[in-house]
This record gives C-alpha cells, sequence and structure tokens, in this order.
C-alpha cells in the first residue's frame, strides 16, 4: 500500500505488499522488500532495504556522503531483512571507495537520532542506542551493542558482542566480548550476559574469560599475553577471534586502562 501523499521515483522497485506512508519521499534506485513499513515523512534514495524492516518517521537514509572527494558517484546503503530504525536516524550512502557501499546487518536496531556515516558495516543484530554517531568506515562486530551518545572515529571495529556504556568515545578498536566504558572505551570486564544469551558453554566462558584477563593485565605486554593464551588456555573460536582482531588492528585495540583512568579533571 502506498500513501497517495507518498513522492515516489519511477526507479523504485517496491514490494506489493510493501507499506509506504504519507508523505514518504522515495528518490531514485531504491529497492524496497516485503512486508516492509516507511512510516510518514521518512527519506530514501539509493538504498536496497530488505523484508520486514521498520524505516520511522524522519529517517534519512542514503543521502550523500559527508566526504569532500565524493563527487556523485554510483554509491548506496543496502540494509538487511528485519531491521528498524528509529526516528530521525541518518544512514548515508558510501563514499566512491572500497565497495561503494554503506551496509547495515539483519535484525540490527538503531534507536532515535544514531548516525551511521559512509563505508560503515554494522553485522547483523547490532543495537546503537540513541544517538550514538559513527564516523566513516567504521565496522560494528555481530550482536553489538553500543550505548546512547557515544562517538567513534572513522575506521574504528567494534568487536562482536561487545557492549559500550552511554556516552563513551574511541579512536582505537573495541576488543569482542568485552564490556567498554568511558573516553576513550576501556574494557573493563567480559560480556558475560551476551555470551550466554548467544549459548556459550560455561566452561568456553571460562577459557574466554582468562583470555581476556590475561590481554588487558599491565603484568605483560600484548605479544606476551598471546603467547601465554596460546600455551595455557583451551583454544576456541572466541579466543581466536580476539587473538586474530587484535593482531589485524591497524588503530590498535584499547586493552590496558591507564592507573588514572576514571580520574575527574577536578583530582
Amino acid at each position: 500500500m502506498i500513501d497517495k501523499t507518498a513522492i515516489i521515483h519511477p526507479t523504485a522497485q517496491i514490494a506489493d505488499d510493501a507499506i509506504i506512508g504519507p508523505y514518504v519521499v522515495i528518490g531514485e534506485n531504491v529497492k524496497i522488500g516485503h512486508r516492509t513499513r516507511v512510516i510518514s515523512n521518512a527519506h530514501i534514495e539509493f538504498a536496497e532495504i530488505g523484508d520486514d524492516c521498520t524505516i520511522s518517521p524522519f529517517a534519512t537514509i542514503g543521502s550523500e556522503p559527508q566526504d569532500l572527494g565524493y563527487k556523485g558517484e554510483p554509491t548506496k546503503v543496502v540494509i538487511g531483512d528485519g531491521t528498524i530504525v528509529k526516528e530521525n536516524v541518518t544512514i548515508h550512502r558510501g563514499a566512491a571507495c572500497g565497495d561503494n557501499t554503506t551496509r547495515i546487518g539483519k535484525k540490527c536496531l538503531l534507536m532515535v537520532g544514531s548516525h551511521v556515516a559512509h563505508n560503515c558495516v554494522l553485522e547483523d543484530q547490532v543495537i546503537l542506542a540513541n544517538l550514538v554517531t559513527l564516523g566513516g568506515h567504521v565496522h560494528v562486530g555481530f550482536g553489538a551493542f553500543v550505548g546512547g551518545m557515544s562517538v567513534f572515529h572513522q575506521n574504528v571495529r567494534i568487536g562482536d558482542m561487545a557492549i559500550i556504556s552511554g556516552f563513551s568515545a574511541s579512536r582505537q578498536d573495541i576488543l569482542p566480548y568485552s564490556k567498554g566504558d568511558g573516553r576513550p572505551a576501556y574494557p573493563r570486564g567480559l560480556n558475560v550476559i551476551a555470551l550466554k544469551r548467544r549459548g556459550v558453554p560455561q566452561e568456553v566462558r571460562t577459557a574466554i574469560n582468562e583470555a581476556f584477563k590475561l590481554l588487558i593485565s599491565d603484568e605483560c605486554n600484548t605479544t606476551q599475553a598471546i603467547e601465554k593464551i596460546k600455551a595455557e588456555i583451551p583454544m576456541n573460536e572466541y579466543i581466536e577471534k580476539m587473538i586474530d582482531f587484535v593482531k589485524t588492528s591497524k588503530r590498535g585495540v584499547l586493552l590496558k586502562t591507564p592507573k588514572n583512568a576514571g580520574e575527574s579533571l577536578a583530582d
């Protein structure tokens, strides 16, 4: 169903059972999947939106990237099935680099006012709380939760199932399965709840926690920590992913919390 007040570009491809609400603007090169609802006053262009999605009022998807090098090249946004985009969210299409695409996975939730910049990648089941801001080329891993009003520098990676408290920030990568907090968002512990919810067994969680504690310990550097993990802890896919994440980081991973972290500026 398409409301009579909606403006639809002739190139748009909209599934017969999609719902397009009042005063929605659908620009060129848009595909909208089955049973997806686009509620009033949303604006979409240069985007592919999957099945069973919800696009809330005043969301803006696929507008030009905030990149001075962008010269109108054919780029886009891709959003997976079952994703919810709340009010006033902005998702910019890719700049002309990489695969020219900003990607949002399946069953993600982007809460009010969050911003996803050009060429970001959000894996499946990511949650961005209100007013989260992701710079260009940020990669957010599967099942990660980013707290409200948090800010992340371009090219940062947030690992799988990491949880980051509100009003955090980082210019460096966030370790998978960690609980990050602060500015910068140093790891404060293991996100045990997420691991439990994903069905990770107790013995595996224990091994992950031992590896995590070694990585953030002040008693050895990162190379030494990885060597100790491999020598002393039963390996599993989660520990292997943590180690690979650290080894492949280009911006560095937040691991060692400074002794004065958390002190107020007045102290």
